[in-house]
């Protein structure tokens, strides 16, 4: 598990980002999930010690945005609007307990573009 946390580590390196590590509490990449989209990357982390849900986007390219970042499990639960801009990171994060028989999909939701979603994230 070790090899696949920094096997997700350096890929995320290799593609520009060095925004999110894997906690080094995560016995695995499954609490951390990433997804590219044309301009930039969206994540999710799981976190514990505290126990935390993170989201985070990175703009890599094109216009400014105003978009909510938010998450999924049994119902959806949204940040406030941000305004991201080029080269710009923007994060919400949620402390709280959260249950480990449920899947988080991390969210972002663009004014005028529609949503996005990350794979799902697990304890």
């Amino acid at each position: 598990m070790r090899r696949r946390a920094a096997l997700t580590m350096a890929a995320c390196i290799a593609a520009g980002t060095t925004l999110l590590a894997t906690p080094a509490h995560a016995s695995g990449s499954d609490r951390v999930k990433c997804t590219s989209m044309s301009n930039g990357q969206l994540c999710i982390s799981l976190n514990t010690s505290p126990s935390r849900i993170e989201l985070i986007y990175t703009k890599k390219a094109g216009s400014p945005i105003k978009a909510h970042l938010g998450f999924r499990s049994n119902g959806t639960t949204w940040g406030e609007l941000k305004t991201i801009s080029n080269g710009e990171r923007a994060n919400s994060t949620w402390n709280m307990s959260y249950p480990c028989d449920r899947k988080y999909v991390g969210l972002i939701k663009v004014d005028g573009q529609g949503t996005f979603e990350t794979p799902p994230a697990t304890c």
